[in-house]
């Protein structure tokens, strides 16, 4: 049974919020707010020199908005994020409409700060604002058989431009087994420190699940939906050769173009020193357990 996870991480590994926005320390802020998450192995826990908010919110996947990693920021104001609604059907108990405003205070939803380092494949370690998807499914009520988790993301052209290409099949999709979607380190993402969430990093509300990198981080929810069939994924869909379900962070398989066994952090140049690549990107004690007899150079 999955559980709440003690935090180890200290406020010393969190790039300050000075660096970050470029205001006021964040630690002050911080005394008042639950924190939960989780510690990279102690190799991993080097000291990290803070990424500005410039660095997190101008270099983006975000293919809704153009393909280069600047795209998104610089055409993201478009989007309009108020009023929002994200449907929750397939097998649950209370399916419907729900407001963004209705997920967070309806539900009754505990927003917490949860600190993971390496998000979206970058390394540096990031405080989220959410709460799990757990404690969501739970409200709505996961019905018996259900095994998968599926999400989409808006489709709105007059707004995402990027949609206006056929890069991908539009919307966008993702999905998780049951399983990843109840561990405790699967998150729904409302801000960033005490901020809400810019709109290129995946306004009003988006998913992370920190060992799967940039993986599974799909942006701008409107649609999750539970099912006993393993959903179609965007980039599977895209490139099944080089995309699978799972996604996992495994240094070991190189992608087919190029190799994943190290990483370098965004902000330190074209010369940053490189360091090795952790087996689901440093949270193998906490989430290998859910592919147990796996194979996962098939299962990528």
């Amino acid at each position: 049974m999955a559980h709440r996870w003690t935090n180890t991480l200290t406020h010393a590994d969190v790039t300050p919020r000075v660096a970050f926005l470029n205001r006021r320390q964040v630690m002050a802020g911080l005394a008042g707010v639950g924190l939960a998450g989780l510690a990279r192995p102690a190799a991993a826990q080097e000291a990290l020199e803070p990424n500005t908010w410039e660095e997190i919110t101008s270099y983006n996947n975000y293919y809704e908005f153009g393909t280069g990693k600047g795209d998104p920021a610089e055409n993201a104001h478009r989007l309009t994020t108020d009023p929002w609604t994200v449907k929750i059907d397939g097998m649950v108990d209370k399916p419907g409409d729900y407001g963004f405003d209705d997920i967070l205070k309806g539900q009754a939803l505990e927003q917490r700060i949860y600190r993971f380092r390496c998000v979206e494949a970058w390394s540096m370690v990031v405080p989220w604002v959410g709460f799990e998807l757990g404690d969501l499914l739970k409200r709505v009520g996961v019905q018996s058989g259900a095994k998968y988790v599926a999400f989409e993301t808006l489709v709105r052209p007059s707004e995402m431009i990027g949609q206006k290409r056929n890069v991908l099949d539009w919307p966008y999709r993702e999905g998780l087994t049951l399983n990843e979607a109840m561990h405790p380190l699967t998150l729904m993402s409302t801000g960033i420190y005490d901020e809400p969430l810019p709109n290129q990093n995946g306004a009003p509300i988006r998913l992370v699940v920190p060992w799967k990198y940039g993986f599974k981080s799909i942006k701008s929810i409107v649609r999750i939906t539970l099912t006993d069939k393993q959903p179609p994924i965007s980039w599977e869909l895209a490139n099944p050769r080089e995309y699978g379900f799972f996604s996992n962070v495994n240094p070991n398989v190189d992608h087919p173009r190029w190799s994943q066994a190290t990483e370098r952090k965004i902000g330190g140049g074209l010369f940053a020193k490189r360091v090795p690549t952790a087996m689901f990107n440093g949270y193998e004690k906490e989430v290998a357990s859910l592919y147990k007899g796996m194979d996962l150079t098939k299962n990528f």
